[in-house]
């Protein structure tokens, strides 16, 4: 079955051009169905029904896997199957039996301004590690864009004259635009603190580590924790909670979706769409409580 696991790796790593997590989050939930399968006397995909795959997804609700860790598993065979049988390498695709549970959506954490603020304002010295610090956070900030895509961002992919930056992901791209503050914060990082962080000046990447490499997500996550935690914010922040704010708050003062959805980079408007609703549970709530008669 490992083959047959690999072909599928080798086919959405060299035809569909996947990005390396999707390739390695498939590669994953697909090794732990094969160990599964095999402590059960399976190793080939013509041996495997419909029965062991149900009874896959019944070890793995028992084992207390949330229900997107069970939906991804779930979207991981199907795509596996769909694979083999394209490739005439089972006769029927058995995964259309399985259905994945019903996910409960979060609301997502949105900052206020105010603690938006506060945050951007922590690295407030001038040695180079402030510099890239506040230079990360504003464009963090600027743009919505991933942490995954800001620590991989080039200096090549950043026009400071036009103030934007070209996004890349996977075979795709996107233009954001940032503003003035964002600008400053990156004219500074790149004119008085990158050239003293990078060790090989023929680096790329736009934002490097103290030792002039690029930078960990574990390494940002870090970062933001503490700066959060400086500011006195309470609340749970993590990276992607800049990237929350950024869209509910561009909607909030009249962004339309369909603008902010191309910057997020959402395939699905339906996914920006959250932000539009969040935004009028929060004019609910105002209303509940400021109107006389509410």
């Amino acid at each position: 079955m490992e083959k047959a696991v690999e072909a599928f790796v080798s086919y959405l790593h060299n035809i569909k051009k996947s990005s390396n997590n999707t390739v390695m989050s498939y590669k994953r939930d697909l090794l732990k169905l094969t160990a599964f399968l095999q402590a059960q006397g399976i190793t080939e995909v013509s041996q495997i029904n419909q029965t062991n795959l149900n009874s896959y997804i019944l070890y793995l609700e028992k084992n207390k896997f949330t229900p997107a860790t069970v939906s991804r598993n779930i979207a991981s065979i199907k795509a596996f199957y769909h694979f083999m049988f394209k490739e005439r390498m089972v006769e029927e695709d058995i995964s259309d039996i399985l259905h994945a549970p019903k996910i409960e959506k979060k609301m997502p954490g949105i900052m206020s301004m105010t603690q938006v603020t506060k945050l951007l304002e922590q690295p407030n010295g001038d040695t180079p590690k402030d510099l890239r610090d506040r230079a990360m956070l504003e464009l963090l900030y600027a743009t919505g864009i991933r942490v995954s895509e800001l620590i991989t961002l080039k200096v090549s992919d950043v026009n400071l004259q036009m103030g934007f930056l070209i996004c890349k992901d996977s075979n795709k791209e996107r233009v954001i635009p940032f503003g003035n503050t964002a600008r400053m914060a990156l004219i500074a990082y790149m004119e008085s603190a990158r050239g003293a962080m990078v060790q090989d000046h023929s680096e790329q990447i736009l934002f490097v580590n103290c030792f002039g490499q690029a930078m960990s997500r574990q390494g940002f996550w870090k970062l933001i924790k503490y700066y959060a935690a400086k500011a006195g914010i309470e609340e749970e922040i993590t990276p992607h909670t800049l990237r929350h704010s950024f869209a509910a708050h561009l909607v909030e003062n009249g962004a339309d979706l369909r603008s902010v959805q191309e910057m997020l980079g959402h395939s699905d408007i339906a996914t920006t769409q959250i932000y539009a609703n969040l935004n009028h549970n929060r004019i609910r709530e105002v209303y509940a409580k400021a109107h006389p008669r509410g």
